[in-house]
């Protein structure tokens, strides 16, 4: 209990202290337009500073609450020079963020510098503009393809001010046809046509709020970019590439529910009415080469238009984008180097570059601007006109040597008004351009060295070396071993096959002595064939290397012989049973052992037939 009023008497104390410290100046009028037609909020608030005391004051204190804050994306401000037909443009008014220990819990203060101090009984008109995103909550979260998009939207219907308002008004923007569900009446309010007015109120105390909350019918698609890795590469010889990949998704009210395309063409006034059908890029102008395509390749749904001030492309995405739909794809292209790299005074060279998405009215949560700057650029630095997040990297690319560096600058909740010019500063000595072409020059000289020095000298291994030697003792060896494996593959299986034949035809004919012939035949072959064998053999023996293969050959013979002498035993049978006139049941359990015997001999022989071609 004495803690809680220990920080009660606390957050008193900084409240009166910072009255007392704003207690001269003084709003005289305040008008502020709430813009709620898109997807992203716009405030523009008016401000009459009055300075009630006899010192000149320098700045002015703007106040949000610090859950708002959570959502601010930009803040800037601006005044007038002169009055009446001497107004002039308008000047841009230095914001930044106020550490005071005087700040009020829950509030944040922005310090607004005034282009002159404003002395004491003297006005002035300031203008603050702020973005806030992800403050329009979809509600309902989900939808079909046929409903529309309802957003609520939490505000309050005075001023947040760190002054004292004599008169205010709070002017909501709707998109055109608005369909206001509810909005909290707060009297006066007054709606008139796309406009819902909350005000005038007179005499607000610093710091009033006034809860609200605006539920309306909004379809725009609620464009959101997760991630933005735009890389803008430098080339000495006359261009810069610009690539950039995108991860888009919808961020309004998620879809529910099933999709049908029919519809969505048929009607698109009435189906997927907040959905994502199209997107502009806004380009730099003068951009050539430009390409759309996505993971799957080119995207041919895409109008390109040109102008002396800018370049348009009009795309649609491979699919439309309903609510929590995402896509990814990527946009390049190329554009002059005179028109965004320019000479300083001091022998520096720099780039002037748009920073944010070149897509309209969109949120980019996570923005990475890559630039690349030519290899042996010296002393990189950058001017951005608000804060980023700055590291360095490296990259390779043809015929680098020590790399280029690349200057990366991350911003996060970047909107449209962060699309302005940033400028990138490097050293660059012309002479490193002629890098790359000695480079070229000097590998095509060394390849033609090579081609004549390869034309001019034999290269060949002499014929009295070792290795040459060993090289063709090895292929007379294999092409031996392969006449043996011929003599076996062929020869012999051809009086087998012969063999087999002519039981065939005795069985077929009954001509024994037409068998017997034949058999007569396939002894005469199978001893020539043996010789020849043998001679093979015995040239595969005189090779010195051949150790390895002679026990296989050795043991591929025996088998070999083996089931030439199962195969002739089985043919005798048969003759002898011919003769005896046997019938052919007796005669087939009597060659049934030789049958089963010659075909498992025939298979080991052709598995040592393949080992051999290990060798």
């Amino acid at each position: 209990m004495a803690l809680r009023s220990a920080l009660f008497v606390a957050l008193a104390l900084q409240l009166l202290f910072l009255m007392h410290a704003t207690a001269d100046i003084l709003i005289s009028k305040a008008d502020r337009k709430v813009d709620l037609s898109g997807n992203n909020v716009r405030v523009i608030t008016n401000l009459k500073v009055e300075n009630g005391g006899s010192e000149p004051i320098g700045e002015v204190l703007h106040a949000l609450p610090l859950q708002l804050v959570r959502n601010l994306a930009f803040i800037g401000a601006s005044a007038f020079e002169g009055k009446g037909k001497n107004r002039g443009a308008p000047i841009n008014l230095p914001v930044k963020l106020t550490k005071s220990e005087a700040a009020v819990e829950g509030v944040i203060l922005f310090s607004i510098s005034l282009n002159k101090p404003l002395k004491g009984g003297e006005t002035t008109t300031v203008d603050v503009y702020s973005v806030f995103t992800h403050v329009l909550k979809p509600f309902p979260a989900e939808i079909t393809q046929s409903d529309v998009q309802l957003v609520l939207y939490y505000d309050s219907a005075y001023i947040f001010s760190a002054y004292p308002v004599k008169l205010q008004t709070t002017i909501f923007k709707l998109p055109n046809n608005p369909r206001v569900e509810s909005y909290t009446k707060v009297n006066p309010v007054k709606q008139a046509d796309t406009d819902l007015k909350y005000g005038p109120y007179e005499n607000i105390r610093a710091f009033s709020s006034l809860p609200i909350s605006i539920h309306y019918e909004n379809n725009q698609p609620f464009v959101v970019v997760e991630e933005l890795v735009r890389e803008i590469e430098i080339s000495n010889w006359g261009n810069i590439y610009v690539t950039e990949n995108y991860r888009l998704t919808h961020g309004g009210a998620k879809h529910k529910g099933g999709f049908s395309r029919l519809d969505f063409q048929a009607r698109p006034g009435a189906s997927g009415r907040a959905s994502i059908r199209g997107l502009l890029a806004r380009l730099p102008p003068r951009a050539h080469s430009v390409y759309y395509r996505d993971e799957i390749g080119n995207v041919s749904t895409s109008h390109l238009r040109n102008d002396k001030d800018k370049t348009d492309l009009q795309f649609e995405p491979r699919y439309p984008l309903l609510g929590g739909w995402r896509v990814t794809f990527t946009i390049g292209y190329g554009l002059p180097l005179q028109d965004f790299v320019f000479h300083t005074g001091d022998g520096k060279r720099f780039l002037k570059f748009p920073f944010g998405c070149p897509l309209q009215d969109v949120l980019v949560e996570n923005l990475i601007v890559k630039v690349v700057l030519p290899e042996g650029s010296k002393e990189p630095s950058f001017q951005v006109p608000f804060p980023v997040n700055k590291s360095d990297e490296v990259k390779y690319s043809y015929l680098d040597t020590v790399g280029r560096t690349v200057i990366v600058l991350t911003k996060k909740n970047a909107v449209q008004e962060h699309n302005v010019f940033f400028e990138v500063y490097f050293k660059f000595n012309t002479i490193a351009m002629l890098v790359e072409p000695l480079m070229l020059v000097i590998g095509f000289l060394l390849f033609f060295i090579a081609c004549i020095a390869y034309a001019r000298f034999d290269f060949s291994i002499s014929k009295t070396s070792a290795a040459y030697q060993a090289r063709v003792q090895r292929e007379e060896l294999m092409d031996a071993v392969q006449k043996i494996q011929n003599i076996f593959s062929f020869r012999r299986v051809n009086v087998s096959d012969k063999l087999e034949a002519s039981l065939k035809d005795l069985a077929r004919t009954g001509d024994i002595q037409s068998c017997k012939a034949a058999r007569k035949a396939a002894d005469a072959a199978l001893k020539e064939s043996a010789k020849e064998l043998q001679a093979k053999f015995q040239s595969v023996q005189s090779f010195p290397r051949s150790f390895n293969i002679i026990p296989k050959l050795e043991a591929l013979i025996a088998k070999e012989k083996e089931k030439q002498e199962k195969l002739l035993q089985k043919h005798a049978v048969v003759v002898e049973s011919y003769e005896r006139k046997l019938s052919s049941k007796e005669i087939d359990n009597r060659i049934a052992p030789h049958q089963q015997k010659i075909s498992a001999l025939k298979q080991e022989v052709d598995d040592m037939l393949e080992s051999l071609d290990d060798f």
